[in-house]
């Protein structure tokens, strides 16, 4: 199981690194999902429970939260 985080995690981090030019509110989303992902791992390895599914929602839940941040910051929203 430490196998498939550890490739989960890489992969994120070379696929977040040829980023360019983003906007506040894409970064936001990246980054927040990338952390989101990263604790719901953490949470869900340490609970005992799905690790696939804490990245997953955890993902999804920094991504919401980072994407509304950078809007925020742009003043967009």
């Amino acid at each position: 199981m430490k196998k498939t985080v550890t490739i989960l995690t890489a992969a994120a981090l070379l696929l977040t690194t040829g980023c360019t030019n983003l906007s506040k509110t894409q970064e936001g989303a990246l980054s927040g999902g990338a952390i989101g992902a990263g604790v719901g791992a953490a949470a869900t390895a340490i609970a005992g429970s799905s690790i696939a599914a804490g990245m997953i929602v955890g993902g999804a839940v920094g991504a919401a939260a980072g994407a509304y941040t950078g809007c925020q910051k742009e003043g967009k929203c």
